[in-house]
């Protein structure tokens, strides 16, 4: 792994010869070497990540001053070749838990539930068996992936698998009662573990407060608020609003399957974005234009995730659906990654929400522990370059 990003960024290091000034017979000073552009990193960052083999890839990172710098490399179609779209549509997938956080903090910030409520009081009967137990979960616990609730979403893993399973709807009801079937992880607040589970339980608890499915809520309470018209909730729609590039998943060698044509698992947090829109929410989120400042800073109150994370986030602390990790320029940034039907990306944004870069690959180069994480740690370091670009970063 280091060995992976000590080459990606030397990728990056303009090498300056030596600069002779002869004045008045004397030899002149040895020139520093020219630090690149925010611009010329973010062009090279995503052609390092495209040569890694990923199809297609469009980044935007926006400065202190509200500059944008965008690059994209690739192609959106392997077939026809077309560029990618420099703000094409791509499925959001987990990022959208930071949205469902926000909605999740924005309730409790009136009052209207408590991050002390365990799962039973607002989901009577829902949560128990095979040693699950509502009444020892709380909301908390479901934000920060502590809960315990063991991961049992369907999934494909070969090509026959994706075709036929790719119009499959999954009601919440069903997802949530997959997990029972399963032994908790650990007892709750013992553990951390990834559950999208947990966050399927989130969404139906907000249906319980609201008497509204979540999605609702988050178009209404973030979407709306902030303007940002191409973030849409697909629901159990196959497509994909365009322009957007075609999403591609390596199942193995040769065998790169276009998986674009698919309902994700959980459709009632299916939203489409673009690079400009995740960039405007997660600046807003950080800026305090979303939570007040006590719930705000209650999503940013961390704990460590486990060993098998650590190998995809170094560093990296999981929040109420927001993930902190250390920038090597000094400070930590905050972010939520997702992966979803060939489509995956990484963002970031500094803690007082002035910069920030998202980048999103169309293809999924799932196929190897290798390769995923070459491509993780290829995407990291685009990130971590913009927000530690000269002028950009903290110092």
């Amino acid at each position: 792994m280091n060995s992976t990003l000590r080459t990606l960024r030397e990728r990056l290091v303009l090498v300056a010869g030596v600069a002779t000034l002869l004045a008045a017979g004397v030899t002149g000073a040895v020139a520093r070497p020219a630090r690149p552009s925010a611009d010329e990193l973010l062009r090279q960052d995503t052609a390092a990540i495209h040569a890694l083999g990923v199809s297609g890839v469009q980044a935007r990172a926006v400065g202190p001053d509200g500059r944008e710098s965008v690059a994209t490399s690739g192609t959106a179609d392997l077939r026809t070749g077309r560029p990618v779209p420099s703000n094409g549509s791509f499925r959001m997938a987990s990022t959208a838990k930071t949205l469902v956080a926000t909605v999740v903090l924005q309730l409790a910030a009136e009052g209207r539930l408590s991050l002390e409520d365990t799962v039973e009081s607002r989901l009577p009967g829902v949560v128990r068996g095979n040693g699950n137990d509502g009444r020892r979960i709380t909301v908390r616990h479901l934000l920060r992936h502590t809960s315990g609730v063991h991961d049992d979403l369907p999934g494909y893993t070969t090509p026959a698998e994706y075709y036929e399973q790719r119009h499959d709807v999954h009601r919440p009801e069903r997802l949530i009662a997959r997990a029972m079937t399963h032994a908790p992880d650990f007892p709750p607040g013992e553990g951390w573990q990834y559950s999208n589970t947990g966050y399927v339980l989130l969404g139906s608890i907000v249906r319980q407060v609201t008497g509204r499915p979540v999605h609702r809520e988050i178009e209404e309470r973030v979407l709306r608020p902030l303007g940002l018209d191409r973030t849409r909730w697909t629901g159990v729609s196959a497509a994909l609003p365009r322009p957007h590039a075609q999403g591609y998943q390596l199942f193995g060698p040769g065998s790169t399957v276009d998986v674009t044509d698919q309902i994700p698992v959980d459709h009632e947090t299916a939203f489409a974005t673009t690079t400009r829109d995740e960039n405007r929410f997660l600046r807003a989120l950080l800026a305090g234009r979303l939570l007040p400042p006590r719930q705000l800073a209650e999503m940013k109150q961390t704990v460590p995730v486990n060993a098998e994370v650590q190998q995809l986030w170094p560093g990296g602390r999981y929040g109420l659906g927001l993930v902190e990790r250390p920038l090597s320029c000094g400070g930590t940034y905050w972010s939520h990654e997702g992966g979803d039907g060939g489509y995956i990306t990484l963002n970031g944004v500094t803690d007082d929400g002035r910069r920030s870069v998202v980048v999103s690959m169309s293809e999924a180069r799932g196929d190897s522990p290798e390769h995923i994480l070459e491509q993780e740690n290829a995407a990291a370091a685009l990130v971590e370059h913009s927000l530690c670009a000269k002028g950009h970063g903290p110092r």
